[in-house]
């Protein structure tokens, strides 16, 4: 059985505290539900001496109605799934909160947490011994990427199902620390870094997800895993269109998943559906874009040529979904 190792837990009162013991302690992380981080901790992924909990922080939970709404970063992906306001306005975010992992882990998991989530490799997420046998990875503890042997970087991938979405619906994320607060958005919280992957500061805390008045948008988010729970996903696809009245295209957004270390938005498939109708031909132009400029690593569950074929097959579902609302 793996254990964790030994570290001082944080029970801050309020994010003020928990800034204050972040800026106390350099080698300390924050946790909420704990979904990602223990499990990190225990194969010694990480291995922080203080932890600092933001689950009893009730600034950090619910969802208000603000020109749009505002989710606490506390609020659990059950809660948000369930919330019949959110399921109305945005179901792709809905529909991605509970499609992760299983419901007792969605029952502690936060949204916070899941668009914060650690980048994923099948040569990284093993138990210590494992790593330790194949001389570990550039992702801890070791020198080179084991999934491209000859480059300078790390390759593991963001593997957050919310993050895809709440990029497709032009969110924007707050970030509180010692110099105050900001809000940036959902895209700018990512870097195409397997190991550096969050723009966060090491002593700002994500507190809020601020998404813009649905205002007709239409959305929707598919997941390809082996299983059809637990599992990460191994494709993610977002997409969120607004259309005219008389049936135009006038915004689209398709960002992917899980095919690089951040969320990554396909452009050349927006600009096709701009100005367009959601018919079959323009969607099949669509979906050929995104599958010609994906490219998958062969570090996840699956042949990642077949992984990349499953683009087209994906986004040309997403958007038959939408233009069947």
């Amino acid at each position: 059985m793996l254990r964790l190792p030994q570290f001082e837990y944080l029970a801050p009162k309020n994010i003020d505290d928990a800034i204050k013991f972040l800026s106390e302690h350099d080698d300390a992380m924050l946790v909420a539900g704990g979904t990602d981080l223990f499990p990190n901790m225990k194969r010694r992924q990480m291995e922080p001496r203080f932890v600092i909990g933001l689950n009893n922080l009730s600034e950090l939970h619910g969802v208000k109605n603000a020109n749009g709404h505002v989710v606490g970063a506390g609020t659990t992906l059950t809660q948000l799934s369930n919330h019949p306001t959110i399921q109305h306005d945005f179901p792709a975010l809905t529909t991605a909160a509970g499609l992760v992992s299983t419901p007792q882990l969605r029952n502690a998991g936060t949204i916070g947490g899941n668009l914060c989530l650690d980048t994923r490799c099948n040569y990284y997420d093993q138990t210590f011994f494992w790593r330790k046998a194949i001389g570990y990875c550039m992702k801890k503890d070791g020198d080179i990427c084991l999934v491209a042997p000859g480059g300078n970087r790390c390759w593991a991938i963001s593997s957050t199902d919310c993050a895809p979405v709440v990029v497709a619906l032009d969110a924007r994320v707050r970030l509180v620390g010692p110099k105050g607060a900001r809000e940036i958005p959902a895209a700018d919280l990512y870097r195409d870094d397997g190991m550096d992957y969050l723009t966060k500061a090491r002593d700002e805390i994500l507190t809020e997800i601020i998404l813009p008045p649905a205002d007709g948008m239409k959305s929707a988010y598919l997941k390809l895993r082996r299983r059809g729970s637990f599992d990460f996903p191994i494709l993610g696809v977002a997409a969120a269109v607004r259309v005219t009245p008389n049936g135009i295209v006038e915004h689209a957004r398709i960002v992917l998943g899980a095919i690089a270390s951040h969320p990554v938005e396909a452009v050349e498939s927006e600009k096709i559906l701009v100005g367009q109708k959601l018919t079959a031909d323009v969607i099949d132009a669509a979906a050929e874009a995104a599958y010609k400029f994906a490219k998958p690593m062969d570090n996840a569950d699956g042949a990642y040529a077949w992984r990349k074929k499953m683009v087209r097959v994906y986004v040309t579902r997403a958007l038959e979904q939408i233009a069947s609302q």
